[in-house]
């Protein structure tokens, strides 16, 4: 693979494709970093390699564009001396010089073309790279919210399902107060007589009570009658 292909394959992976296979963005992004300037480093590698080749390819046009003005002066020297046999030694000469010219001119146009394209690509991941930097530690708090809301999201839960045991609670004491009364109350009405009237008999059915009450009860009577006197 050349160095075009490769390095047009490290772009076409962008910043944006790899972040969307993060499974958890706070501890992947610092690896996809660490990821992308190793891409860095083999670009600016390879890109140095073309941009060296594009001034190798403008040495030899640089010199060949040289040679034809130096054969091209010379074979007019020679023609204004008179001399036509160095004359066309010389323009053979600077001919040949044309040609070879003409094909660095063409070596160094594909040269020229393919460093741009480097320094283009390797320009365009050194501003990604950048600007995952300036959004890394955005991204982290992002994380970090969003843990914290969780957090809380699951808190909530758990202190609904403590509102619902402690309303069950509740209820469970009223209906144990309520048992409670149902209780008492039946032991009150078991506590009095079913029959008011056999408890009047059973009162008054004795043995007639003390000699003394009934004295007193006679009396009582005698003085009422006699007017309170």
């Amino acid at each position: 693979m050349g160095i075009l292909d490769r390095f047009t394959s490290i772009m076409s992976s962008n910043v944006n494709a790899l972040l969307d296979k993060m499974e958890d963005p706070s501890k992947m992004i610092d690896q996809t970093l660490r990821d992308l300037r190793e891409n860095l480093a083999e670009c600016k590698k390879d890109t140095a390699a073309v941009m060296a080749d594009e001034a190798e390819a403008k040495r030899q046009l640089d010199k060949a564009k040289t040679d034809v003005e130096k054969y091209t002066k010379a074979a007019m020297k020679a023609v204004e001396a008179g001399n036509d046999d160095d004359a066309r030694t010389l323009i053979a000469k600077k001919q040949q010089c044309e040609a070879d010219l003409a094909n660095a001119q063409g070596i160094y146009d594909i040269a020229k073309a393919n460093a741009d394209k480097m320094r283009q690509m390797y320009d365009h991941l050194v501003e990604q790279i950048q600007s995952c930097e300036s959004r890394k530690n955005a991204v982290k708090s992002k994380m970090n919210i969003a843990k914290a809301q969780n957090r809380i999201n699951e808190t909530t839960s758990k202190l609904g399902s403590s509102t619902a045991s402690v309303s069950a609670f509740e209820r469970a004491e009223a209906k144990a107060n309520r048992m409670l009364d149902q209780a008492m109350a039946g032991a009150e009405l078991d506590s009095k007589p079913a029959d008011a009237a056999a408890d009047l008999a059973e009162k008054y059915s004795g043995a007639g009570g003390s000699a003394s009450v009934d004295d007193e009860l006679a009396a009582m009577k005698q003085k009422l009658a006699g007017g309170g006197q």
